[in-house]
């Protein structure tokens, strides 16, 4: 097999060889990021002109990008969410788009945990605070015997229910397909939607983005929520109306948020940087060696499977028809 793959994530093949060994074993020419961050519209139509695949980041796979790969049949997602990709284009240009469930659950789920604690905890206020030459002991919550609230029941939101249960913190949770027979082996409860926000001390998300969950939480949800509350978002930024969360924050409707991802990012210029009851990490939920490792491995096997004509085991878009794009390589 003869072909050539555009790799766009940064961290692909940075700590593990396996990825890039699979696809030189394979015959792939391999075409890497030369700008070292995520890519621009423009600079991914400079760049797929002449690929067969792609392994993508969150660059953005708009019906434009994709008129300019002629040759384009895979687009391999090193990650779970595809908001990122035109979905309906590619499914009628042929092109099959993958992601890799699971690869970066734990990871996910994990990061979930220690923002949740850190911002109950006020750890970066206190670390500011001490560099700045004051001691200040800062009261904060402790979690045991509190209640989560996990918005989205897939594998990450599964995991983090499973680790707050562990934490001995009690766990409501709300999706449009309940997975009742989990919830029930666990010891999790699904409620509706507002019943969730506005009986828990924490709302954690974990929902894809789509036009269907943007700006999930806004204005009215948020005024549900405790005084005391805790919002928690490692989904997509766009699932929480950012305008709406920085009224909530700064007239005490909520306590605090802790925030992985955001509307735009980076999020520069955005009000909620100058506010101390808000912790603030940089989209790092799937950074670590064993997801990248995981999300690599998976990545480059999917996309090798669509290459070859076969279908991949992650495929997003299933009723795509491969036939209507080149013969397979």
């Amino acid at each position: 097999m003869t072909a050539k793959i555009l790799v766009t994530p940064r961290t692909f093949g940075k700590t593990d060889p396996v990825p890039m060994r699979m696809l030189s074993e394979a015959g792939c020419e391999v075409v890497v990021n030369p700008y070292g961050r995520q890519l621009s519209e423009d600079e991914l139509v400079e760049l797929i002109a002449d690929v067969d695949g792609v392994i993508a980041g969150l660059d953005p796979y708009t019906r434009r990008v994709m008129e300019h790969g002629s040759k384009l049949k895979v687009i391999s997602r090193y990650g779970v969410g595809v908001n990122n990709v035109d979905l309906d284009y590619a499914t009628a240009r042929g092109i099959m788009v993958t992601n890799t469930p699971g690869a970066n659950s734990s990871a996910v789920a994990e990061l979930t945990i220690a923002l949740l604690m850190a911002a109950s905890r006020h750890v970066c206020t206190s670390d500011r605070a001490i560099r700045q030459g004051m001691w200040k002991q800062y009261h904060g919550s402790q979690v045991r015997g509190k209640t989560i609230g996990i918005i989205g029941t897939g594998q990450i939101g599964k995991e983090t229910a499973e680790l707050a249960l562990g934490l001995r913190m009690n766990v409501l949770c709300n999706d449009i397909v309940p997975d009742r027979e989990w919830a029930a082996k666990v010891g999790a409860e699904y409620v509706d939607l507002s019943e969730l926000v506005s009986k828990s001390d924490y709302v954690s998300l974990h929902v894809p983005y789509s036009e269907g969950t943007r700006h999930m939480l806004s204005t009215r949800e948020l005024a549900m929520m405790k005084p005391s509350a805790i919002l928690v978002n490692t989904a997509r930024g766009g699932i929480v109306d950012e305008a709406a969360l920085y009224e909530a924050l700064v007239k005490g409707t909520i306590a605090g948020a802790a925030l992985d991802v955001f509307e735009v990012e980076p999020p520069v210029g955005s009000p909620l940087l100058e506010l101390d009851n808000v912790v603030l990490t940089s989209h790092i939920g799937a950074h670590t060696q064993e997801a990248v490792q995981n999300m690599g491995r998976m990545a480059v096997a999917n996309l090798l499977a669509g290459l070859k004509g076969g279908k991949p085991a992650n495929l997003v878009n299933v009723e795509v028809d491969p036939e209507l794009t080149t013969a397979a390589v």
